[in-house]
């Protein structure tokens, strides 16, 4: 089953994995930017799962906060992230370990392109390597080993596959699979004018570049980016088959629920845009995939177009298994929706930095920018999807739509307001107490029965 209208809490990978795995969004948890300091207190629903006697394990890419050691290390019973150990060390991990033992070190794709020969970070080129050391076959190879170590129990394992992120060096068969003259995206040169300046100057760069392969000159190397983009796409399929494969084989696929989403896109050429960083401006980077398939449950083939959300899938899988709530997460139960219900779970789905924030709201795609962020300049953005999917021409400025610009800006505090987790508040009332983190009395002390402690001791939480 396929939801159409999901979107990423935060457009960087570190705010926005923190947020699918703790259901929280990233005013409440608090991470904007890469790594950062270990969130203690945080649960995943990895920990969640594991206190219910579930095998879990973090395979992959995990980019979560690392410092002084990684959030999941004791959430997980196999850390596995293929960069970096779990105290943050660069390169030091199981995956790296098997290039190194075979001598092939240079050629291994993102310590080639990011380490070596930064230059060739934008470009897209057929990798050295074979497809059982890329790294996404590693993360097939460890999952599967994984679950076969599970022998009956329960597991709830989360593989994520590193591609299509940057660099763009699928391997040689999935390259072939694209022609050298393969179309390049219809937006590439689409007029930036309306834009923010951000962006702007993002477009301008990306046209001015060249490449750092034979043949030189923009159209060739974006050509060559495309081609790798949609290469490593395919790249990351295969390993999702190879996935499901295994499920079959393993006689599990009838009791395994499974989700495929992302945690942001991204542009590498759509828009005339190569990075994602000025992700927030558009669909291309915060509307992402989000697929899953539940037996007896979904039907193939379903298409939802409701608005979902990344800190949905905590609530939901929690729910599907039959565990208790996570009390903490922000995320709604998509449960009605898998299985054909057309009850909306929300009204607005918003992707947001600390001062800027982008809101779907039926066919609009508004943006909030703060003035401070251009000097004062009164810059936002409005697309109507529907009739403008390509979003070329923003009516944040239009006389004719300040009724709709006002809407979106009310609708935007409203839900500020509204998910705002808050640590005490003086008096309690019962609207209140559904987005308090604990409730505290006059003096400070936990006196009710709704105080961590008196909870924690009834055994009605496993965490704060």
């Amino acid at each position: 089953m396929r939801f159409t209208s999901a979107y990423t809490q935060n457009p960087i990978c570190t705010p926005s994995r923190v947020s699918v795995l703790s259901g929280q969004y990233c005013h409440n948890h608090g991470y904007y930017g890469l790594s950062g300091p270990r969130p203690e207190a945080l649960p995943s629903f990895f920990s969640h799962f594991r206190a219910y006697g579930y095998r879990t394990a973090g395979i992959g890419q995990l980019h979560t906060p690392n410092d002084p050691r990684n959030w999941l290390e004791d959430h997980l019973d196999l850390f596995a992230d293929s960069f970096e150990s779990a105290t943050g060390e660069y390169m030091a991990s199981p995956y790296y370990d098997q290039i190194r033992a075979r001598g092939l070190l240079e050629q291994e794709d993102f310590h080639l392109g990011y380490d070596l020969h930064p230059e060739l970070c934008m470009e897209g080129m057929p990798s050295k390597l074979p497809f059982e050391l890329s790294q996404e076959g590693h993360a097939v190879q460890t999952a599967t080993g994984f679950l076969d170590e599970c022998a009956g129990r329960p597991f709830c394992v989360q593989v994520s596959l590193e591609r299509p992120h940057e660099v763009f060096y699928p391997t040689q068969c999935f390259w072939d699979m694209y022609p050298e003259d393969l179309d390049l995206p219809p937006t590439i040169n689409q007029d930036p004018s309306g834009r923010p300046p951000h962006f702007q100057e993002a477009f301008a760069a990306f046209h001015n570049w060249t490449g750092a392969l034979e043949p030189h000159g923009f159209e060739a190397a974006a050509r060559r980016l495309w081609r790798g983009y949609l290469a490593c796409i395919t790249q990351t399929d295969h390993a999702v088959g190879l996935l499901l494969d295994y499920l079959d084989r393993a006689g599990l696929a009838d009791n395994t629920v499974v989700v495929y989403h992302a945690d942001h896109g991204g542009y590498s050429g759509a828009h005339g845009i190569q990075e994602k960083a000025p992700g927030i401006c558009s669909e291309a980077v915060c509307r992402i995939p989000f697929l899953w398939r539940v037996p007896g449950l979904t039907a193939a083939g379903r298409v939802c177009s409701h608005l979902t959300e990344n800190v949905d899938l905590a609530p939901t899988i929690t729910s599907l298994c039959g565990l208790p709530a996570m009390e903490t997460t922000d995320g709604h139960d998509l449960t009605g929706l898998l299985g054909g219900g057309e009850e909306p779970v929300r009204e607005v789905a918003v992707t947001e930095h600390p001062w800027s924030k982008a809101l779907r709201w039926g066919p609009w795609r508004f943006v909030h920018y703060q003035p401070e962020m251009f000097e004062g300049q009164d810059v936002g953005e409005l697309y109507n999807l529907e009739t403008d999917p390509d979003e070329t021409r923003n009516l944040y400025h239009d006389p004719a739509h300040q009724d709709i610009v006002h809407q979106c800006r009310r609708l935007l505090l409203e839900w500020l307001l509204r998910t705002t987790r808050v640590r005490s508040v003086w008096p309690a009332d019962d609207w209140q107490a559904e987005r308090m983190s604990y409730f505290t009395a006059g003096d400070g002390k936990e006196s009710n029965a709704a105080g961590p402690a008196l909870r924690l001791a009834r055994g009605q939480v496993h965490y704060l």
